[in-house]
């Protein structure tokens, strides 16, 4: 619907007024300036709440000028490594929210259909998985803005999200294998929020995140830039088999990634040879000078 002068009046510090046509005027939390608002819209969500949103277009986020470049590793135990060796986690539900809700799902599949008893179990599932995604939206919108504010670059990874959460189950043909492994590392993969950080960080500081190749980023040694398989002794260790440089994993790969093409430029295998090859026909390149630090 669009914004008339005089639709939206605010009357405290907590609260506006907005018209609503054939409704009358009905109040909502402010939560921010909507000045500019050229149309808005009512909706209600699964958890029965009610949500007024405007279309306004925000500022970007202005570069702090101190040419300083960081890297985000995306991971399901870490949900955002930074090149500093900061290791962000996006919160979810508590362990008692989760066990309320695995009892609420039980209670659920036992009910009979098309019950009022059944509606009612859904209606409270709907609220828990909703105060999980406020969460999540809620931790993607303030650690974007955090990022934006303190770098000029942020570089990420180029994952193919769909891709990697495309499902194991294959066909009667074919079947797939570790169909429910898979599903519970996609269940995983879906609740960091990947996707919508990135979109987030877009938005918040458009012209200044880079995608940077992702292969061998968490094989990749940020000392020597050596690439082999066993560099990662775990999920959390890296040791480097050739230099003996140990870091969080996590944190090794966002220092490749703040690094980009520099990094996977320099690279070579535990055997000496380059880890991407690269055109024989080609002329030398002469490149700058290797960043000794990030």
């Amino acid at each position: 619907m669009a914004v008339k002068p005089g639709d939206v009046r605010r009357v405290n510090r907590r609260w506006a007024r907005v018209r609503v046509p054939k409704v009358g005027w009905v109040r909502f939390r402010w939560t921010r300036e909507v000045s500019g608002a050229r149309s808005y819209r009512v909706t209600r969500d699964r958890a029965g709440r009610w949500h007024v949103a405007f279309a306004v277009t925000p500022a970007p986020i202005p570069a702090p000028g101190t040419r300083a470049v960081v890297g985000v590793d995306r991971g399901v135990v870490v949900s955002a490594a930074l090149s500093t060796g900061e290791l962000l986690s996006c919160p979810g539900l508590g362990a008692g929210e989760r066990a309320r809700l695995v009892r609420l799902q039980r209670r659920l599949s036992r009910a009979r259909r098309g019950s009022q008893r059944r509606g009612r179990l859904k209606v409270r599932i709907a609220r828990l998985r909703a105060r999980e995604v406020d969460r999540r939206k809620d931790w993607v919108e303030k650690t974007g803005t955090d990022l934006a504010r303190r770098f000029d670059v942020i570089r990420v990874e180029d994952l193919k999200i769909r891709r990697m959460t495309r499902s194991a189950r294959g066909s009667v043909d074919a079947p797939g294998t570790n169909v429910r492994q898979k599903a519970g590392l996609n269940r995983g993969i879906l609740a960091q929020s990947w996707g919508l950080l990135v979109a987030r960080l877009k938005e918040k500081a458009p012209g200044r995140v880079e995608k940077v190749p992702a292969a061998y980023t968490s094989q990749r040694c940020s000392a020597c830039g050596q690439v082999a398989p066993g560099n990662r002794e775990s999920q959390a260790v890296f040791r480097c088999v050739v230099c003996g440089h140990t870091a969080n994993a996590d944190v090794n790969a966002a220092m490749n990634i703040a690094l980009g093409d520099i990094a996977a430029g320099r690279a070579v295998t535990a055997r000496g040879g380059a880890a991407l090859a690269g055109p024989v026909n080609r002329e030398p390149q002469h490149h700058a000078p290797i960043p000794t630090g990030v």
